[in-house]
């Protein structure tokens, strides 16, 4: 598949192609193992991104990916160029390609998994297993996941390293597997080695064997790699060395040079028996991680090389590997004659993987609205944890498919109250300690009924639980409600994996809070800039960024009515905890009026201040809200009449303008009601983030514009003090609007 892609398909742009051989090749006899003799059909496996052509191999000679696929590896709506779930023709568990997130993937698989379970659900059992390359696991995200404390119960994940001491641009240099070895088992975990095959395990049974093996184990990686390129008169005289050099040449003498050949290239990775009893030890009380040694390039011409990432094997040494595996190079693509043992293996491994199909959950309709207007002052952050309060009693079967999540610190994002009334969720129920404490606020009760995960502080396990939980609906049928809460700084650190979460199918709320320099005690760590950019940009997302409560309570239900279902988005809602006075929302008492106004909000923005001539328009978003109100005002003053526009999602807004002129399915009636040509007039637009995220609104009707916000690292201070340094005052806006009238 990787030689036609590369050196058959027609290339008119010359662009190279690439797929892995090596890569593949490594991994051939672990899969091969897995999936004929192993597999259950309730097991998961999430395959590296690299061995993608593998799995396509292996689902074809099952029978579940047409032939005609086999020639379009990375070809445009062909096979993907690493598994995905929502793009391959053929059966893929994960979707995988960014290094580390497919292992951990897994983790939250089983995590969601007993989620539903534990609540009735359809999920049954099985393995989660993971094939990752070893250098894999310099990735932070893997550590992240194997030390939070939820993952020592999941007894059903299961790590398979790859484990052929090469990276992409050279062999590792120092021997880490038993470091690894250490911090996986110190962090809970079974750990078992496939290290060496039966033949080297024979020879280690002959005098002289021990002194081998000790040769072998203490040699370092680039060592053992260069052997591999080593006839068999090189390898007598290397492998024998210092104090073990006499046994070695003693053992050495009585064998032959093709077996010493092949005795060298017989590690545990590539020997079905000592794969098939590794996988027939796994302890299912504890997670798993098997070691399983290899080569890179295994069977090539390329092995073991330390430049054969990304290297092809020429059309000559393809038809030599053809010879030797009795394939026929003219017939890539030919199948076992229907009565060899191969064929039915091939048939007997497709019955017994054979899954049901998914009967899907319809998800309960979302309510538009809960009916309240709140009144006094209040946070949108606050108001995410009221409009959840009001959800589970007005809409409880809606309620009772959301679970939320956060890197422990549900307490500082007002999710108590939330917390309190439906429990933490556990895999088994445990004694709260501390139900008896008069002074206890929040009640940390863990059961298995629980509707909300707690993590430890580690926002890649936020984003990549929340990737899973909203891939229930399309796993098993069981829609969820997935609701992450995080500090909004660090949602471009969660970002990149709650990306590859969309990516794979998963349906999910991510709530940025605290957000901005309205944060301004906290100074420039704390206080986000980018966030509002980051939601407009990211694909299967939109972004809301409620100004007032009742907008927040309009816009999450609206998120709602998005998640579990197909054709669905995931949302990013950015609050704050600014104190405002919700008056100022001046919510329409009639009823027509208010649906009017809903409308408007989740579809993007609304009016909020409308004068008889005006002279400029002030477009705000979020926090500052107050201060382009008043700035409204003392224009009005000054003779200079002012519109305030509340824009509540620039994504959506910019969506209409991109539907003006490309054949894109997003309304734009949004953009007439908002930004209506008869009101043009000169433009401020005023955010707490950087001013990019609203800087195209001026383009709308191609009005001049200042466009104000934060473009520099936050400061600690005084909230009058931090709006003033960022000009985001009631000052800066009035003089913004005086200067753009010109």
């Amino acid at each position: 598949m990787i030689d036609h892609a590369n050196r058959v398909r027609p290339n008119s742009s010359g662009m190279k192609v690439g797929g892995h051989q090596a890569s593949s090749a490594s991994m051939v006899s672990i899969m091969t193992s897995l999936w004929f003799e192993h597999l259950r059909p309730e097991d998961r496996v999430s395959v590296k991104p690299h061995a993608s052509p593998v799995l396509h191999a292996i689902n074809y000679l099952l029978g579940r990916l047409d032939e005609s696929y086999l020639t379009r590896l990375r070809d445009f709506g062909g096979l993907q160029s690493y598994p995905s779930r929502i793009k391959d023709p053929d059966p893929v568990d994960y979707s995988t390609g960014s290094v580390g997130i497919g292992a951990t993937a897994t983790i939250w698989g089983a995590l969601a998994r007993r989620y539903i379970d534990s609540r009735g659900g359809r999920a049954g059992a099985g393995r989660q297993y993971a094939l990752l390359g070893d250098a894999e696991l310099d990735e932070g995200a893997c550590w992240e996941a194997v030390l939070d404390p939820t993952v020592v119960d999941l007894g059903e994940v299961t790590w398979v390293v790859d484990l052929n001491r090469q990276s992409l641009d050279r062999v590792v240099p120092h021997i880490a597997a038993h470091r690894l070895r250490g911090m996986f088992a110190a962090a809970g975990w079974q750990v078992l080695d496939v290290k060496y095959g039966r033949l080297l395990e024979e020879l280690f049974t002959r005098p002289g064997g021990d002194a081998l093996r000790e040769r072998l184990d203490e040699m370092p990686n680039p060592e053992f790699q260069r052997l591999l390129r080593c006839d068999a008169v090189d390898l007598r005289d290397r492998l024998p060395a210092a104090r073990l050099a006499d046994p070695i040449r003693r053992l050495l003498a009585d064998v032959d040079d093709e077996t010493l050949g092949r005795a060298i290239r017989n590690l545990g990775g590539h020997d079905l028996r000592s794969l098939g009893a590794a996988f027939a030890a796994i302890d299912d009380e504890r997670p798993t991680i098997v070691f399983a040694y290899t080569i890179k390039g295994y069977g090539l011409a390329t092995e073991g090389h330390p430049q054969n990432h990304s290297s092809l094997v020429t059309e000559e040494q393809l038809h030599e590997l053809a010879g030797r595996t009795g394939a026929d190079p003219h017939r890539p693509w030919a199948g076992f004659a229907p009565d060899s043992a191969e064929a039915g293996a091939c048939r007997a491994t497709s019955a017994r993987l054979r899954r049901a199909a998914i009967a899907a959950s319809s998800p309960p309709e979302v309510p538009a609205e809960l009916g309240r207007t709140p009144s006094g002052t209040a946070t949108t952050q606050a108001a995410l944890g009221r409009a959840l309060l009001d959800l589970s009693r007005q809409a409880p079967e809606v309620a009772g498919r959301v679970v939320t999540v956060s890197p422990d610190v549900s307490s500082s994002t007002n999710l108590g109250g939330w917390l309190n009334k439906v429990g933490v969720w556990s895999s088994a129920d445990r004694r709260d300690w501390f139900a008896d404490d008069a002074e206890t606020i929040l009640h940390w009760r863990e059961r298995t009924t629980g509707q909300h995960i707690e993590l430890g502080i580690a926002e890649t396990n936020l984003v990549g639980l929340l990737g899973e939980l909203g891939s229930t609906w399309s796993r098993w049928g069981e829609p969820l409600y997935p609701i992450g809460v995080l500090y909004d700084c660090f949602v471009g650190r969660a970002l990149e994996p709650w990306s590859f979460g969309i990516y794979a199918g998963g349906q999910s709320i991510l709530v940025g809070t605290p957000s901005g320099v309205t944060l301004a005690a906290e100074g420039g760590a704390h206080q986000s800039v980018v966030t509002p950019s980051l939601g407009i940009e990211q694909p299967g997302c939109l972004t809301y960024e409620p100004a007032f409560a009742v907008d927040v309570e309009w816009c999450l239900l609206a998120a709602l009515a998005q998640l579990g279902r197909p054709g669905g988005e995931s949302v990013y809602l950015r609050l704050s905890t600014r104190p405002v006075d919700q008056s100022l929302a001046a919510v329409p008492a009639d009823p027509a009026a208010r649906e009017r106004r809903r409308r408007h909000a989740v579809a993007g923005g609304y009016p909020l201040v409308r004068s008889d001539r005006p002279a400029v328009t002030i477009a705000v978003m979020g926090a500052v809200v107050p201060e382009a109100i008043e700035a409204a005002d003392r224009l009005g003053g000054l003779g200079v009449p002012a519109d305030v526009v509340c824009i509540t999602s620039p994504d959506l807004l910019f969506r209409a303008v991109q539907s003006r002129t490309r054949a894109l399915s997003a309304p734009n009636w949004i953009l007439g009601q908002l930004l209506p040509p008869n009101r043009a007039t000169p433009m401020v637009t005023v955010v707490d983030g950087h001013p990019h995220a609203l800087a195209f609104l001026s383009g709308i009707n191609r009005v001049p514009a200042v466009h104000l916000g934060v473009s520099g690292f936050g400061q600690s201070g005084d909230l009058v003090d931090v709006y003033r340094h960022h000009g985001l005052d009631a000052d800066s806006i009035v003089a913004a609007a005086l200067d753009v009238r010109g």
